[in-house]
């Protein structure tokens, strides 16, 4: 099978045409008639992982964010994106991403998250389009029924396997000092940098915003009203990677579909 075939039904699965304006999603580097052998799927491509394709023999890598983001004026061995672009021509190795295309497909990055913490009755945050309600920014809805803050954080922080999350303080210092914790059954999401909804999480009800980036004074804009929580950029997208594997693995499953062992968050905590 011809590398371009997998290509075209990628971009059929994940809608480039739904990223947004500054990104750089889709297919990024290699020969449509190629000879495709299997895919590497990662979060981001990293030089760990283009030597684990090579080692594996799979001629494609499939990530959620784009190697080649911002544009490239020239390929030299004097930075690492270039070094990585030159590796990966040179061993015939394509790759192919949807970043926020794939944000804002309603069973996306946000839908799986929404799934992995359990919340039903979800909706887009912040719609593209009035005429296209499942695109959009974002996500909002509802756990079964309402639970305890500090047991929802110990919740998430379990299901994504945080070891520590960031929340705003007003609701919590309230429980700190008079033990009636209060409840959370209204849950906007957004995976990877999200401040920008805020406002849309506030006007939609939400007792709690999930995202990540968040800058100290993101979490002034709680204001009482809500809580916000940064559970970080990378465990909030790593599910993605379950995404494109159950895609690919769907309508090509004669060929080699792997998750990348040495695909992990650029952080570390200690």
């Amino acid at each position: 099978m011809k590398t371009g075939e997998i290509i075209d039904y990628l971009d059929r699965q994940f809608k480039p045409e739904y990223q947004e304006d500054y990104d750089n999603a889709g297919f990024l580097i290699g020969d449509a008639e190629s000879n495709y052998t299997g895919a590497l799927i990662t979060l981001d491509v990293t030089p760990d992982t283009i030597d684990e394709a090579i080692d594996k023999g799979l001629s494609l890598i499939v990530s959620h964010h784009p190697l080649i983001f911002k544009g490239l004026k020239r390929i030299t061995n004097n930075d690492a994106t270039s070094r990585m672009v030159s590796k990966l021509i040179k061993n015939n190795i394509s790759v192919y991403a949807a970043h926020t295309n794939l944000d804002n497909l309603d069973w996306g990055v946000n839908g799986i998250l929404a799934n992995k913490i359990g919340l039903t009755d979800c909706h887009i945050l912040r719609p593209s389009q009035a005429s296209i309600p499942d695109i959009g920014a974002g996500m909002v809805g509802f756990l079964p029924q309402p639970m305890p803050i500090y047991d929802f954080l110990s919740l998430v922080k379990a299901r994504l396997g945080i070891p520590i999350l960031r929340t705003s303080h007003s609701h919590i210092q309230t429980f700190t000092h008079s033990h009636i914790q209060p409840s959370v059954l209204t849950v906007a999401i957004c995976g990877g940098a999200g401040s920008f909804l805020i406002g849309d999480a506030k006007r939609a009800g939400a007792d709690i915003f999930l995202t990540g980036d968040l800058k100290y004074h993101d979490f002034q804009q709680a204001d009482d009203e809500m809580i916000i929580a940064d559970i970080g950029h990378y465990e909030s997208e790593q599910f993605s990677k379950e995404i494109f594997y159950s895609v690919i693995s769907e309508k090509f499953s004669n060929f080699a579909c792997q998750i990348s062992e040495k695909s992990g968050s650029y952080i570390n905590y200690i």
